[in-house]
């Protein structure tokens, strides 16, 4: 997560010379993982629950850039929610979240059958230490 973090602010800082397409679209993406991962630490649900649950989420983050109520704004001008929140819509935002999201639940689900197979295996060789 620390790395995704760090990725994702990198994406903001104009000190560095990026290419455009990742300056546009990695902090988005990164930003809806570090999202997806943040839900399966704090929840701890199957991964379409989180997937679904981070959707919603960064999908309602981004419709609330639509609107500009004086204390959403005040929110926006401290830096960390500004990071969180952000100022306009895009619809190709909605796209980065998508795909980080769908990136990250396929990493999850792929780590999670790692995990399985592993824990299967550490059992059987468990048995057959007991049976000899």
């Amino acid at each position: 997560m620390a790395l995704l973090f760090c990725l994702g602010i990198i994406s903001r800082i104009e000190l560095v010379s990026l290419p455009s397409w990742y300056i546009n679209y990695a902090g988005d993406f990164l930003w809806a993982m570090l999202i997806f991962y943040t839900f399966a630490l704090i929840t701890r649900k199957p991964t379409i629950h989180i997937l679904i649950i981070s959707i919603v989420f960064t999908y309602l983050i981004e419709v609330s850039q639509l609107f500009h109520p004086p204390w959403l704004e005040y929110l926006r001008s401290i830096k960390l929610f500004a990071f969180i929140l952000g100022f306009t819509f895009f619809w190709s935002d909605l796209i980065a979240y998508t795909l980080g999201i769908i990136l990250a639940s396929g990493i999850d689900r792929k780590l999670i059958k790692n995990n399985v197979q592993t824990l299967n295996n550490a059992m059987e060789k468990t048995r057959n230490y007991s049976n000899v």
